[in-house]
């Protein structure tokens, strides 16, 4: 017996509203993540520009504030580094200059001192830190985590002095 099909059937564009404007009232979306769901629920492009439209109208959607609150919460809790949050925001569709304008948040000072937690942490795990493969675990962790390879250095010889 064949098993019964999974496609999803397409959504009236009344109800891809509804449902959208109750996601957006629980959380933060951006356009791109707007777009993909109306896409998955087979909603037409020209449909899909004026749910978007009245998204952003009733300011439901508002890809700053978004780029705002997904570069503090990576960077505060997931301890991000701006390379990998640029990244996942590009993946997001979010305007370049939007995405430079949230990062431009993260204060400076702030930014090194997790990021020499992280490698003081990571040290600790690694047992001895003074070998050539031990730095080289090191700054790839850290640029892994999306820290740019210049500050990683340069707080990886402060931190392995």
């Amino acid at each position: 017996m064949p098993l019964p099909s999974r496609a999803k059937k397409a959504l009236k564009p009344e109800v891809a509203l509804m449902r959208l404007e109750a996601l957006c009232a629980r959380s933060e979306q951006c356009e791109g993540e707007i777009r993909r769901k109306l896409r998955l629920w087979q909603i037409g492009e020209e449909d899909a520009d004026t749910i978007v439209r009245s998204l952003r109208r009733r300011r439901f959607v508002d890809d700053s504030r978004y780029a705002g609150a997904f570069v503090r919460d990576k960077y505060r809790f997931a301890r991000w580094g701006r390379r990998k949050i640029e990244l996942a925001l590009r993946q997001k569709r979010v305007d370049a200059d939007i995405i430079a304008e949230a990062l431009e948040e993260i204060d400076e000072d702030e930014y090194t001192e997790v990021l020499r937690q992280l490698i003081v942490l990571k040290s600790r795990l690694l047992g001895s830190a003074d070998t050539y493969d031990a730095r080289s675990r090191l700054f790839r962790f850290a640029v892994l985590r999306g820290f740019e390879s210049t500050i990683v250095s340069k707080i990886i010889s402060q931190v392995l002095k």
